[in-house]
């Protein structure tokens, strides 16, 4: 018996049989995975868009308070790269783009490093105070909750870096797929 036949939560093969993502035990688990991630993240941007509402940053996207955040850690400036590098994007264009909106609403500035083409992005004091705003409201409505959680923090950790690491797992099956060709008509595409 495999390890995986161990597991208390094993799901009979009936639930799965005839699921294009699942024809086996551990390929339904990693699609009630993906699934479970994909869920999360609707929460999670629909929490962050409410705290970010009441916190006054109401005229920003998801994607642009996440980024107006990250800029925010370590209270020091971040080139476009590195805040491309923080949020594991390849869009750095649309990273531009957000960078240019929360210039516009003064919640960060871009400064040009010595005398190359070379710019950092750095919270103003308009912004830093609304991302501490956020910052306390989530404290009030989500981790004072979560606190609560029996043996949380290592559960968190457990889960970040298996959540990192699967990160790279994905990376890398979608480098390997990019070496494949496309399935058409011409080489097989079902009908």
């Amino acid at each position: 018996m495999s390890e995986n036949d161990k597991s208390p939560e094993r799901l009979d093969p009936a639930v799965y049989r005839g699921w294009h993502l699942g024809s086996s035990h551990h390929e339904a688990m990693t699609t009630e995975f993906e699934w479970s991630i994909l869920r999360f993240q609707q929460a999670f941007e629909r929490f962050c868009l409410q705290v970010g509402h009441i916190s006054g940053l109401v005229e920003l996207s998801f994607s642009e308070l996440i980024l107006l955040h990250v800029i925010g850690m370590q209270e020091r400036p971040k080139t476009a790269a590195l805040i491309a590098r923080q949020l594991n994007s390849d869009a750095i264009n649309n990273i531009q783009y957000s960078l240019r909106k929360l210039a516009s609403y003064k919640f960060i500035v871009k400064i040009k490093e010595g005398t190359g083409k070379i710019y950092t992005y750095d919270v103003t004091k308009k912004g830093r105070a609304l991302v501490n705003q956020y910052a306390h409201i989530r404290q009030l409505v989500l981790t004072e909750q979560t606190a609560n959680i029996e043996d949380i923090d290592r559960k968190l950790y457990e889960a970040a870096k298996l959540i990192s690491l699967l990160t790279g797992l994905y990376d890398e099956a979608s480098r390997i797929s990019a070496t494949y060709s496309p399935v058409t008509e011409k080489n097989g595409a079902a009908e």
